[in-house]
């Protein structure tokens, strides 16, 4: 069975954005962008709320940004060919290659994909969409690519409520930008 991964950067004190909405601190090194392009690589699915949409919606033309390396071109190739479902309340229609509205609620969507034939894992991007995952004790493993800098608030990347989860240890990496990669499983 497919598994439901929540994965992205954040600050070492726990935020995936600053309080003013900025990421700038988590701009990654070569080799950091390299795990990250193998990731998506690996993935099936990519489950993400209205924002980050909205954020990463550049990927879907980037090959037309002169500016960009061969990293960059391949990543956003993988990007357009990977399936995306947005979840929004606001959003009635969405833009991209492979890209869809969920058409039900977030466990409805995992249950869907993961009855569908198919390899690779289905990938949370985003704090909102993700708390609304943990909640439901959807999540089979949490990724953090941890940055060497205090944010002081934002947006949290664990769910800030009264709900434990045990984690085992899978995996973990120092990258030579001094970010640390931590694999944690769910253990039910």
């Amino acid at each position: 069975m497919r598994r439901v991964i929540y994965s992205m950067n954040v600050s070492l004190d726990g935020y995936i954005v600053d309080a003013s909405g900025a990421f700038d601190w988590s701009d990654p090194s070569e080799e950091v962008f390299q795990y990250w392009t193998d990731e998506i690589r690996e993935a099936g699915a990519h489950l993400l709320g209205r924002r980050l949409y909205e954020t990463m919606l550049y990927w879907e033309t980037a090959e037309q940004d002169e500016s960009l390396g061969a990293a960059e071109l391949e990543w956003a190739a993988l990007w357009k060919a990977l399936p995306k479902v947005v979840f929004s309340r606001t959003l009635t229609t969405v833009q991209g290659t492979n890209t869809r509205l969920a058409s039900g609620t977030l466990a409805e969507e995992i249950e869907r994909l993961r009855a569908e034939p198919g390899d690779g894992d289905i990938t949370i991007g985003g704090a909102t969409l993700a708390a609304e995952a943990a909640a439901s004790d959807l999540i089979d493993e949490y990724r953090t690519m941890v940055h060497p800098v205090l944010v002081g608030g934002g947006t949290p990347f664990f769910p800030r409520n009264e709900r434990r989860v045990n984690l085992e240890l899978v995996e973990n990496r120092l990258f030579g930008s001094h970010v640390a990669y931590l694999r944690h499983r769910v253990t039910r």
